[in-house]
């Protein structure tokens, strides 16, 4: 069996945030959908051992930035090289602001945020699947949104290249 053809799968990339008792926080996923129109659901899938899983799992919201062509390696760096276990991730965190729904919105190198509400929870492993209604949708820009494969292909460094900041 060929493991990398699941590398063949399209799927985008995604800042997840949620906040629980007072504490913000937020990591890169690459598992966000629509699965119905009417009404309005998405799905997220979250590594179990991940901080923001157990804050969505507690709080039962989170807001989904949809990360675009226009990121850079900074924002993958910041939200998928470091634990908010350890770290604040907003302390100091300029490219965000609050959304309707109380949670942190990434406003550089997105194209569109998503806030949602659980509806259900599914375990699966080494991830748990939330689905989720849809409370309120914004397009923040019309730069394309990055793929598992153009991250790898533009944004990621190189070795012994330096990362991008952004477009």
């Amino acid at each position: 069996m060929d493991n990398k053809a699941m590398y063949k799968l399209s799927y985008g990339l995604f800042v997840l945030t949620s906040a629980f008792e007072g504490k913000d926080n937020g990591c890169i996923i690459n598992t966000g959908i629509q699965v119905t129109s009417e009404p309005n659901r998405i799905s997220i899938a979250v590594n179990k051992s991940n901080f923001t899983k157990e804050m969505v799992r507690k709080s039962g919201r989170f807001n989904l930035s949809v990360l675009s062509e226009a990121a850079g390696f900074d924002i993958f760096r910041h939200f998928g090289f470091q634990s908010g276990r350890d770290v604040d991730k907003f302390a100091g965190y300029q490219d965000c602001r609050r959304g309707a729904n109380g949670l942190y919105i990434i406003t550089a190198g997105t194209n569109a945020c998503i806030s949602a509400t659980v509806e259900q929870t599914v375990d699966l492993g080494s991830h748990m699947l939330f689905i989720a209604a849809v409370d309120d949708m914004e397009v923040l820009s019309a730069d394309p949104s990055a793929t598992y494969t153009y991250y790898q292909s533009h944004i990621k460094p190189k070795p012994g290249r330096q990362p991008s900041s952004g477009k």
